[in-house]
């Protein structure tokens, strides 16, 4: 069936990254499996950056292996560079997204590399795909952190924004996604950004946003992407997660509480919503101790509701 919007579950990368607790593999594989059975069919599933730098991560390889045995569903992982996209590929990921921060302090600290050093990246990560079979490339997104605002240099200019944006597209990437990692946006400021950087590199080029809830306005902020046509966004179950190297900035959307409002209004995201729900369980007792966020799981759904997906079903 197709769908209306597309939910990427970010919480296996973006969720772990930014709690204490290290979630063993097999409850990692568990809760992509269920996320999948439940009608996701994009998990970002971790990110190769040095197990150093992130223990909780340590595994991503394998989990990509394990994720790419599940028919339909779209297999994601960060990367932070070169070596980062080389792992990527010889797991099997079908995409790859590597963070450009608009603020270059963040950058800096992040990824410890200048703006003009990550587009040389992108550049080598291009050729590493171009040289690959046809049906071994992945899809090369350069995602736009910090873009909407930035803990370490406060405003971040939407010409910065857009330039970089230019820039990612004439280094090679398929598209660009913008992040609100600092969650400092707002729904004006939202459909403004989204309007420039679509004037710059095209709509086909733009098509998802990365939002956090740090200060309420995940969902507000997501209204403002679908007036503006954005068809997909980006969440963390029970609203794991956060940018660890941006201060204070906590609290990814709760898939949950996403899916609930894109199919009470009408649109459809393949998703069953109570088995997604259920799904929670394996992150209570993977994570003990570790807070888990959603108003939709705690005051349930509403007598009589019919999300869209299964009204589509019926028809």
């Amino acid at each position: 069936m197709s769908i209306d919007i597309l939910i990427s579950e970010v919480g296996p990368r973006d969720g772990l990254q930014s709690v204490r607790s290290i979630m063993p593999l097999e409850a990692k594989k568990a809760w992509i499996a269920a996320e999948a059975a439940a009608g996701v069919t994009e998990i970002e599933v971790g990110s190769f950056v040095p197990a150093k730098i992130l223990p909780q991560l340590a595994d991503t390889a394998e989990v990509v292996a394990f994720a790419r045995t599940i028919p339909g569903l779209t297999v994601a992982a960060l990367v932070p560079n070169l070596k980062g996209a080389e792992a990527a590929v010889a797991a099997g990921a079908h995409k790859i997204t590597l963070p450009l921060s608009a603020s270059e302090a963040h950058s800096l600290k992040n990824l410890r590399r200048t703006h003009a050093q990550v587009l040389e990246e992108v550049r080598g990560i291009v050729s590493l795909i171009e040289g690959l079979p046809a049906d071994r490339r992945p899809r090369f997104e350069g995602g736009l952190s910090t873009a909407f605002g930035c803990t370490l240099e406060g405003d971040v200019p939407a010409d910065k924004v857009v330039q970089l944006a230019g820039q990612l597209m004439a280094a090679g990437c398929d598209e660009v996604g913008l992040s609100d990692t600092t969650g400092y946006a707002n729904p004006a400021q939202v459909k403004g950004l989204v309007r420039r950087v679509r004037a710059e590199v095209g709509e086909h080029a733009l098509s998802g946003l990365h939002l956090h809830n740090t200060r309420g306005l995940g969902l507000a902020n997501v209204m403002a992407g679908l007036e503006v046509g954005i068809t997909t966004f980006d969440s963390s179950l029970g609203g794991l997660g956060g940018c660890p190297f941006a201060p204070g900035a906590s609290g990814n959307i709760v898939t949950e509480d996403l899916v609930f409002m894109l199919e009470a209004m009408g649109l459809r995201t393949g998703i069953d919503l109570p088995r997604l729900i259920e799904v929670r369980r394996i992150l209570a007792e993977a994570l003990p101790g570790e807070a888990l966020y959603g108003f939709t799981p705690e005051a349930g759904l509403p007598l009589g509701f019919v999300p869209a997906t299964r009204e589509a079903n019926f028809a």
